[in-house]
Parts: C-alpha cells; structure tokens; sequence
C-alpha cells in the first residue's frame, strides 16, 4: 500500500520561499512518476510539477516554471518542492501524487495515489 505524507507548508510573505516534502511508501523501484498539484477553494486541482522518478526528467506548469523546482531523493524515497519568490496565487493546499504507468503527467486522474495535502498561505 502506497502512503504519501506532505509537510513543509506555511504562512509567508510574498517574495519568500518555502520547501515541501513528500514522504513516500510502499512504492517499488519502478517506472512511476509523481507529481505536486495545488487546489484552492472554488477550483478544480491543478498541476505544478512532475517528475520521472528513475531518470528525474521533470515538467512544470507556465505559472511556477523558473520560480519552483522539483526533485526527489531515490535513497529516502523523499521528494521536494523548493519554492521561490512566492506570489499570493500561489496560496493553495499542495498535494502530493504518485502513479504508475504515467502517460500525461500534467493529468491529476494519472496519478492514483495522494496524499493528505499541506497548506500554502503567501500574503501580500
């Protein structure tokens, strides 16, 4: 049974930068993928980043490309989201997401696993 726990969420003023983790279990040395999304209240849940966990290719949306970086640790099965120069848009619950047989990572319904999600609140 796969089980994803995020933390690193926060309060933070706009222009700063927080880290996410996501700390998997239960998932083989495979060819899956897993991902962040974000959702605020009204709105359907979006993606932010990918990556590909053996290879670590990754993918991010326009909104977050060149501000946030995705990245795993193969070894503790640990993967992060380091955000930086933060905007209120991007307050939301992030979640973390892994899946097998990824075919579009950008897909929340490609990805079959999440996990509780972690609360983001950047303020003006």
């Amino acid at each position: 049974q796969v089980q994803l726990v995020e933390s690193g969420g926060g309060l933070v003023k706009a222009g700063g930068s927080l880290r996410l983790s996501c700390a998997a279990s239960g998932l083989t040395f495979s060819n899956f993928a897993m991902g962040w999304f974000r959702q605020t209240p009204g709105k359907e849940r979006e993606f932010v980043a990918g990556i590909r966990w053996t290879g670590g290719r990754t993918i991010y949306a326009d909104s977050v490309k060149d501000r946030f970086t995705i990245s795993r640790d193969n070894a503790k099965n640990i993967m992060y989201l380091q955000m930086n120069s933060l905007k209120p848009e991007d307050t939301a619950v992030y979640y973390c997401a892994a899946g097998f047989g990824v075919g579009n990572p950008r897909g929340k319904n490609e990805y079959g696993n999440w996990g509780q999600g972690t609360q983001v609140l950047v303020s003006s």
